[in-house]
C-alpha cells in the first residue's frame, strides 16, 4: 500500500463524509418526527407533545448546524483534492448539487428561523407549517444528493464531450438512474431508524431515571412503533437495492457477498476472512445456494464471482464484506428490539422492562453504526470507480502532492476532534437530562405521618 496523493485523498473525504453524514441521517428522521409531535399537540392538546417538541427542537438545532458545517467542509474537497472529477464531470453533478441548494437548502433557510425561534412570535398554525416545511426540506436535499450518488454508482443519460468532459444528453434519466428509487428509501428510512433508536435509547434512560415519565413513555411507544413497522420495510428495500446493485454492479455484489467463483447456486456466506491474495474464504460459515435464493436468481443462473473480474477492477473486498455484515447486524438488532418492544407493549409490561431499557440505552448508536458501514458498503464497493464502469478514482484525483493532503487531513482529524466532540457530549447532556414535564415529581411512598414525612411537611 503506497501513502501517495489517491489514497490520501480517498481517506481524507471518507473521514469527512462520515462526520458528517451521522447528522443528516440523524435530523431527517427528527425533523419529521417533529413535526408529527406538533401535530399531535396541536390536534390533542396535550402538553407533553408540546414538552417533547421543545426538547427535541434543541438537539435538532445542533445536529443540523453540525450537519451544515461538516457538509460545507465535505464539499470544498471536490476543488482542492477531486478537481479532475469535478471538471470531467461537472456539467452533469454540478447542476443536482445546485438544485438541492435551490429547493431544499433554500426551504429548510427561509422556515428554519420560525422553527427554532417562532414558537412564542407566530400563530400556531405557521409555526406547525414551518415544522413541516423544513422537514420537507431534508427529504427534499437527501432526493438530490441520493440522485447524484446513486448516478456515481448507475451512469446514464450522458455522453462524452469533444474536450474529454461527461455532459448530460437527458437529465431525465440522469435524476431517475436504476439505483435512485430503491437507495432513496434505503436511505430515508434508515434515517427515521437512526432517530427512533436514539429517541428509543433517550427515553428508556430518562425512565430508568424516572424522568418526565408521561413524555418519556410516549416517545418511547413511538419509537418502538417506528421500529417494529418500518425495520421490516427497510429490510425489504435494503434486498430491492441489492438485486439492483447485482445488475449494474456485479463485482460490488461478488465482494460483499464473499464469492470468489462464478457459479450457479451461490451461497450465502454469514461470516468468513476473505484473503484476496488466495482468493478464498478462511473460516468461512455458509448456507449453501441461498446466496442465489437471496439475489432472485434461478436454480440454472450463473452469478459472477469475483474471478470475472481482473484484480485492478475488484474492490476492496475484506472492508465491503465486513461492512455489509455490520450493517445487516444493526438491522437484526434494531428488528429483534422492534419486536421485543411490541411485545412487551401488548402485555402491557413497556414501562417496566428494565433489562429492555437498559438494552436500548446501549443500542441508541445502532443507527448510526448502520448508515455509515450501509455507505461504506456503497462507496468501497464502486472502487476502483468514482463513476462505476466509466471513470477511475486514480483518474478524478487533483494534481497534488501527498505531503499537502497529509496536511489538510491531519488538520481535519484535529479540528474535528476537539469540535464535534464538543457538540456531540453537549447533545448527549441534553438526552441526558430529558424533557421538562408539566406533572409532578414522583413523590415518596413513605406516608406522611412517619419521620421522614414530617420532616419533608416542616421543611422551609
Amino acid at each position: 500500500m503506497e501513502w501517495d496523493a489517491l489514497l490520501l485523498s480517498r481517506l481524507q473525504f471518507a473521514f469527512t463524509i462520515g462526520f458528517h453524514i451521522i447528522f443528516p441521517a440523524f435530523t431527517i428522521g427528527l425533523a419529521s418526527f417533529l413535526a408529527v409531535l406538533e401535530g399531535l399537540w396541536l390536534f390533542t392538546k396535550q402538553p407533553l407533545f408540546k414538552n417533547l417538541y421543545l426538547f427535541w427542537v434543541k438537539i435538532f438545532a445542533l445536529s443540523f448546524g453540525m450537519g451544515v458545517v461538516s457538509g460545507v467542509v465535505m464539499s470544498y474537497q471536490f476543488g482542492t483534492n477531486w478537481s479532475l472529477f469535478s471538471a470531467i464531470t461537472g456539467s452533469v453533478i454540478g447542476p443536482l448539487l445546485a438544485y438541492e441548494v435551490l429547493t431544499a437548502f433554500f426551504l429548510e433557510a427561509s422556515f428554519l428561523g420560525i422553527m427554532l425561534f417562532g414558537w412564542k412570535r407566530v400563530g400556531p398554525g405557521l409555526h406547525f407549517f414551518s415544522t413541516c416545511m423544513v422537514a420537507i426540506g431534508t427529504l427534499i436535499s437527501a432526493f438530490w444528493i441520493l440522485a447524484a450518488n446513486s448516478w456515481m454508482q448507475t451512469p446514464q443519460g450522458w455522453a462524452w464531450a469533444d474536450d474529454g468532459t461527461m455532459i448530460a444528453t437527458n437529465f431525465v434519466e440522469v435524476i431517475f438512474n436504476p439505483s435512485l428509487p430503491s437507495r432513496f428509501v434505503h436511505m430515508v428510512l434508515a434515517a427515521y431508524l437512526t432517530t427512533a433508536m436514539v429517541v428509543a435509547g433517550a427515553s428508556a434512560f430518562a425512565l430508568l431515571k424516572k424522568r418526565a415519565l408521561s413524555e418519556s413513555r410516549t416517545a418511547l411507544r413511538m419509537a418502538v412503533l417506528m421500529m417494529a413497522l418500518v425495520t421490516p420495510i427497510q429490510i425489504l428495500a435494503g434486498h430491492e437495492s441489492g438485486i439492483v446493485a447485482g445488475h449494474h454492479q456485479p463485482a460490488k455484489v461478488a465482494a460483499l457477498e464473499g464469492w470468489w467463483t462464478t457459479r450457479t447456486q451461490q451461497p450465502t456466506v454469514l461470516i468468513g476472512w476473505p484473503d484476496e491474495e488466495a482468493e478464498t474464504n478462511y473460516f468461512e460459515l455458509a448456507i449453501p445456494g441461498f446466496g442465489s435464493t437471496v439475489n432472485n436468481a434461478g436454480p440454472d443462473d450463473v452469478l459472477p464471482g469475483l474471478d470475472q473480474f481482473a484484480e485492478q477492477d475488484r474492490p476492496p473486498v475484506w472492508i465491503t464484506f465486513w461492512a455489509f455484515r455490520i450493517m445487516v447486524g444493526m438491522g437484526l438488532v434494531m428488528l429483534t428490539l422492534g419486536l421485543w418492544g411490541a411485545a412487551a407493549w401488548a402485555l402491557k409490561r413497556l414501562d417496566a422492562a428494565t433489562w429492555y431499557h437498559r438494552t436500548l440505552v446501549l443500542a441508541a448508536p445502532s443507527g448510526f453504526v448502520a448508515v455509515l458501514t450501509g455507505w461504506i458498503t456503497a462507496e468501497v464497493g464502486r472502487q476502483p470507480y468514482v463513476v462505476y464502469g466509466v471513470l477511475r478514482t486514480a483518474d478524478a484525483v487533483s494534481p497534488v502532492s501527498a505531503a499537502s493532503v497529509a496536511t489538510s487531513l491531519l488538520f481535519f482529524i484535529v479540528v474535528y476532534a476537539i469540535v464535534f466532540s464538543a457538540g456531540a457530549l453537549y447533545i448527549l447532556r441534553l438526552m441526558g437530562k430529558g424533557p421538562e414535564s408539566d406533572e409532578p415529581p414522583p413523590q415518596s411512598k413513605q406516608p406522611p405521618g412517619t419521620p421522614l414525612g414530617a420532616a419533608i411537611e416542616e421543611a422551609p
